[in-house]
């Protein structure tokens, strides 16, 4: 079997970034491809299965409760399941990402605002 999913058709709303669920396609792993600007990124969250982030461009600024870290073009980053996490472009460059989700469905819950607070990355 050989499917193509044409970017155009998994592009959220009038954004840049693509959400690939496998389900649909007959795969086991689902991504999101981001492209944000300095300072955008999602809000505190968790999953049931691990996320593995690939930075292709930029630089990523990662937050869990056990840490922050950088990651840069090229580098590789895992979070556990479970985990929350938040995540920012840092510096001056677009953050370009593969968010690869262990999963042929994204399962993603945003922690209650007080929560969210604590992961909060700031710049």
């Amino acid at each position: 079997m050989l499917i193509v999913a044409k970017e155009a058709d998994l592009r959220i709303g009038t954004g840049r970034t693509v959400r690939f669920e496998g389900e649909g396609y007959g795969s086991g792993i689902s991504y999101f491809h981001v492209e944000n600007e300095p300072g955008q990124g999602p809000d505190a969250h968790v999953h049931p299965y691990s996320e593995t982030w690939v930075v292709l461009a930029g630089t990523a600024h990662m937050r869990t409760a056990d840490g922050e870290t950088l990651a840069h073009a090229g580098d590789v980053v895992v979070v556990g399941p479970d985990t929350a996490h938040a995540f920012r472009a840092a510096g001056t460059e677009t953050l370009r990402m593969m968010c690869i989700h262990a999963s042929p469905r994204i399962q993603q819950e945003f922690l209650a605002d007080d929560e969210s607070e604590r992961l909060a990355v700031a710049f």
